[in-house]
């Protein structure tokens, strides 16, 4: 096991009921400015139960944050900060709008550009805004954790960073919220998760036994409710199960003392910066290609996840390999979502801008032995096709 620091200060405050608890875990006195994306919130009633929980604190809004949050739109919420003096945030709503409020707190007190949080890591953040969440789509984790992504849609770029200083105070997760979500955004939260997971398991072993567990409990538990949750949408137990496990996935836990790859996620980042796909869409293309690309370099974890999660047992290596990976697309095209570039009217005329951006932004040496070149991104960007 590698030598870790896990740290994770986040409150969570699960189940039916608690946005009721916002009026006590909101300072008193505090002037909070409600995030948001667009009129679900308002149609599935969270608008109203966290209007009702605030009632006696000083509520601004700003709504309008977008699937994939640009940092335009949040230098907007960053002026309506500065202008209010606004002291406490709250997202409510999925992955974005909260990566967003992370972006919001600590670009309101950075100096100068906050764009310069994406250019420098954020090794300029000294502090931030605390804030708090409310979570209405279960996905990204990041109601658990420090790292957010923001698009800049004047450059089509689309940077992750990380600090410490915007981890949530707090995130409130009640299921019920969940149940009028469209089919393609559970979908979408679905394979996130699943593909969350993998890029910090699917690596080469490690040691790290407890994680590894771990890692096949979450995956084999979104593969079992997964389709369960398209198909029994007011099923609580397993609108529970499956928010739950998406937060798990990316806080930091099952990460923690192993080998992290996350080239998936590079490649899959400039195919949505370029061609607007939903970020999920881009995980479903380009995972199962790049494990069929790599799957020498992969192969005991690949053995490994065939037999503890697909329960493949027979055949040769080889066969079980294929076999993994075969069932994973499968899994991925049940829950609704996509797994070749076709799918999305996109053929290969994307390879060429999509190799140039990532050279461009430096990602030419990904994954867990840092040995993904342009060249290997290509080969996975053409079994995408």
């Amino acid at each position: 096991m590698l030598n870790f620091d896990f740290y994770n200060p986040t409150r969570i405050v699960f189940g039916e009921g608690q946005i009721a608890k916002l009026r006590e875990l909101v300072p008193q006195g505090a002037r909070v400015l409600m995030l948001f994306g667009g009129g679900s919130i308002r149609a599935n009633g969270v608008y109203d139960e966290v209007k009702a929980a605030l009632a006696q604190h000083t509520v601004f809004e700003f709504g309008g944050i977008e699937p994939n949050p640009t940092y335009e739109t949040l230098m907007e919420a960053i002026a309506l900060v500065k202008a209010e003096r606004i002291d406490f945030l709250l997202a409510v709503g999925g992955g974005s709008v909260i990566d967003g409020s992370k972006f919001v707190a600590a670009g309101a007190l950075v100096d100068g550009d906050p764009w310069s949080i994406l250019e420098q890591h954020a090794k300029n953040v000294k502090a931030a805004l605390p804030f708090g969440a409310v979570l209405t789509l279960p996905a990204t984790g990041s109601e658990m954790n420090a790292g957010a992504v923001i698009t800049r849609k004047a450059t089509l770029e689309k940077f992750a960073f990380g600090s410490r200083h915007v981890y949530p105070q707090f995130s409130v997760l009640d299921p019920t919220k969940t149940y009028t979500l469209p089919a393609r955004q559970v979908g979408n939260g679905i394979v996130d998760a699943f593909v969350h997971v993998m890029e910090q398991y699917l690596t080469y072993p490690a040691g790290a036994k407890v994680q590894d567990r771990f890692a096949e409990g979450l995956l084999s538990t979104l593969v079992e409710d997964g389709p369960k949750a398209l198909a029994e949408p007011h099923n609580y137990e397993v609108r529970a199960n499956l928010m739950w496990t998406a937060t798990l996935a990316l806080n930091g836990l099952i990460g923690a003392g192993v080998p992290h790859d996350w080239a998936t996620h590079m490649v899959g980042h400039e195919l949505t910066a370029l061609y607007g796909l939903d970020h999920a869409q881009t995980l479903a293309v380009v995972l199962p290609a790049m494990l069929r690309v790599r799957r020498e370099d992969k192969r005991a974890k690949l053995l490994q996840y065939a037999e503890r999660v697909w329960n493949i047992v027979d055949g040769g290596e080889d066969e079980r390999i294929s076999q993994a990976i075969d069932r994973t697309e499968a899994f991925f095209r049940s829950v609704g979502v996509g797994t070749r570039l076709p799918d999305y009217q996109l053929g290969a005329e994307v390879i060429g801008p999509v190799v140039k951006a990532l050279e461009a932004h430096r990602m030419v040496k990904l994954g867990e032995r840092r040995d993904v070149t342009p060249e290997v991104s290509r080969k996975v960007l053409e079994l995408c096709l």
